[in-house]
């Protein structure tokens, strides 16, 4: 979470991607102009190819903008080398993929854990943080468990809790139901909810009308630039 000092969370100007393929430029973004603010929580809708996941990948400081302007939290993402992207991603950013990315062999307590190794943070002061973050998401019984002994929902919710255990400004979440039945996956949204009403600021990447309803705002992107918001 993040306090908000009267700028946007996110702010894009003029933002460009173009990648080039051999001798041919291909324009994955074309001008985007988008604002989200603190707290708010926005879904990203668009077509295969319409440059979404692209504008994910800049939004999470995965990619640099050809050109344009990116400010997270006021600050110019466009002008910053790897390690600054990496830093900003670990301080900033929280992933929830489709996928979970958990590690198999160690307990859920540990998979939360780990952003905070990354940040040199002590022993106790980790474990502290990722039982808090493990309560939020209502998984106190099942810290100690190893992901193939969750349920896929359980999985996801430990995937949500490592992306809270930092504190980031931004959860930022690729399809979160795409691999959960429509129960689990209504589950799933309704943390989301619950994220958003304390204060958590979210987009949400998703292909599906009824997952883009839940958001306070649908962000529509075709051909790489913003259609309707």
């Amino acid at each position: 979470m993040s306090d908000s000092n009267g700028k946007h969370l996110i702010e894009m100007a003029d933002l460009v991607r173009v990648y080039e393929m051999g001798a041919e430029k291909v324009y994955a973004l074309r001008g985007v102009n988008m604002t989200v603010d603190h707290g708010e929580y926005v879904a990203v809708m668009g077509p295969s190819g319409s440059g979404k996941s692209t504008l994910m990948n800049i939004v999470g400081c995965l990619d640099t903008p050809s050109s344009g302007k990116y400010l997270l939290d006021g600050i110019p993402v466009e002008t910053m080398n790897e390690d600054d992207l990496a830093a900003i991603r670990n301080k900033k950013i929280g992933f929830v993929f489709q996928t979970f990315n958990l590690l198999a062999r160690t307990t859920a307590l540990h998979n939360v854990e780990l952003p905070l190794i990354y940040a040199r943070m002590s022993r106790q002061a980790r474990k502290e943080r990722a039982e808090r973050a493990l309560l939020e998401v209502g998984l106190k019984d099942r810290m100690h468990h190893q992901p193939n002994e969750l349920s896929g929902g359980q999985r996801q919710r430990v995937a949500i809790a490592r992306a809270l255990v930092n504190d980031p400004s931004l959860l930022l979440a690729d399809e979160p139901t795409g691999n959960l039945d429509s129960k689990t996956g209504r589950e799933i949204l309704d943390l989301f909810r619950d994220l958003s009403s304390r204060g958590n600021s979210i987009i949400m990447v998703t292909h599906e009308e009824d997952v883009a309803s839940e958001a306070q705002r649908v962000i529509h992107i075709r051909d790489g630039v913003i259609a309707e918001s």
